[in-house]
């Protein structure tokens, strides 16, 4: 689901944030920032009942077909790559902004357009940025609850599959079903235990992940 949602976040977020860089006046800059900042805001619940009512039966369902059921691992997917959009287009925009206009000048003086000024100047120079911003989506993503325990359709006895478009039960969704908002949880004596690991694989998730971009960040910025 994390890499559905990516898939979704990635190019409209890195989009996003490379119009208002490289592209938008500085008055449409000081407009759409606050408003892409404000979207980040929005409750994930909200975006959990917009991708029932929207999302999966005028999109998932009219491309895949009406046998797909309504609450699916892929219209959650999507859902979250909308909530973790808004994310991504402001640090990366924040990266891609703290680039010396003098690289730019220089490129411009070369004869470059701005379009090889923002893709072979600017975005390796704010590679450090932008990692940071991928990774901080993925993260988000992978620790979303609410979304997937609305719309992916899991539930305490959801089978394990690859297919998005069933329905299939998250890490995080999980945790939110066993535990009943007291010192109680629901299951055998083994779904208490359970909880426990169940943070800790997302722990080392996140932790990996970030050992990842952080050892890929270094590696890039000796080459530039």
């Amino acid at each position: 689901m994390a890499l559905i949602a990516m898939v979704v976040a990635a190019p409209l977020g890195l989009g996003a944030a490379l119009y208002l860089s490289e592209y938008a006046t500085p008055r449409a800059r000081r407009y759409l920032k606050p408003i892409i900042e404000t979207l980040a805001s929005i409750p994930s619940v909200v975006l959990g009942y917009f991708a029932i009512r929207v999302i999966s039966p005028e999109l998932v369902q009219r491309v895949f077909g009406s046998q797909v059921p309504l609450f699916n691992m892929f219209a959650a997917g999507i859902a979250v790559g909308l909530l973790v959009t808004p994310l991504v287009a402001s640090v990366a925009e924040d990266a891609l902004h703290a680039v010396p206009h003098a690289l730019r000048e220089a490129s411009f003086g070369l004869g470059a357009r701005r379009r090889s000024t923002s893709m072979r100047v600017v975005f390796p120079a704010a590679v450090s940025g932008i990692t940071a911003a991928l990774i901080l989506g993925v993260s988000r993503a992978i620790g979303e609850t609410m979304i997937v325990a609305i719309v992916a359709g899991g539930t305490g006895g959801s089978l394990f599959t690859l297919n998005p478009l069933k329905g299939g039960q998250t890490m995080t969704a999980a945790i939110a079903a066993l535990a009943t908002g007291s010192d109680q949880v629901r299951g055998t004596d083994a779904a208490y235990p359970s909880l426990f690991f169940v943070g800790l694989l997302l722990f080392a998730l996140t932790l990996g992940l970030n050992l990842l971009s952080e050892g890929f960040v270094r590696r890039v910025r000796r080459r530039f």
